[in-house]
């Protein structure tokens, strides 16, 4: 019976990982051809709500287990910075809506496609968390890295584009925004990579 109990933490954790493709899938799907702002965010926040309900989970589990697969703060750690991905690609999706843009330009596809990218190197180092080949992780880690460095260098590329192109302002605002929300995001799937690589030196 408790290693039932022990085995909750990696399926929460697997489930939280295959949201997080879900949600990344459908950013990126819609992003390139966007026909509707209010099913996309509405469509997004319930990808966002799931991924909650399995942070409630894992921690209503933590309060009650009394031996855990890894150490306490390193579950409930991975499990934020999971959680912070999808509440950056909800929290860009509602911005579509609030500032009314209907047509995404190529830097935002591009953004959509690393982040999707990212979802799925998350979902890959997760899987084999549970099945502790740990060493073997490092290998997305990289990847993870990889892929917000080229988020870093896509903002610099988009940012500097916009100013010398978008002349109304509100316009340049709202661009602005989308595409930092966008490299925050990928930033947050960078921590959850730092996180792993934290889980990885602790118990290998």
């Amino acid at each position: 019976m408790r290693l039932k109990k022990k085995d909750i933490f990696f399926e929460t954790l697997e489930n939280m990982a295959d949201t997080i493709v879900q949600a990344a899938d459908y950013f990126a799907q819609h992003t390139s051809n966007l026909q509707d702002v209010v099913l996309f965010t509405n469509e997004m926040k319930k990808y966002e709500n799931k991924c909650d309900d399995y942070t409630h989970t894992i921690i209503t589990e933590l309060n009650k287990t009394f031996i855990t697969p890894l150490e306490r703060d390193d579950i409930m750690e991975l499990t934020t910075t999971m959680d912070d991905v999808l509440d950056g690609l909800e929290a860009t999706a509602s911005r579509f809506y609030m500032y009314n843009i209907t047509e995404p330009d190529e830097y935002i596809v591009q953004f959509a496609d690393i982040l999707r990218q990212s979802a799925y190197e998350i979902q890959k180092a997760v899987h084999l968390l549970s099945q502790k080949k740990l060493l073997a992780i490092r290998e997305y880690t990289i990847r993870l890295n990889d892929l917000e460095n080229q988020g870093d260098e896509l903002l610099r590329i988009c940012i500097k584009n916009l100013f010398a192109t978008v002349t109304d302002p509100i316009e340049l605002i709202k661009r602005k925004e989308l595409y930092e929300r966008l490299e925050t995001t990928t930033d947050s799937c960078e921590d959850v990579a730092n996180m792993l690589e934290s889980i990885i030196m602790r118990n290998s």
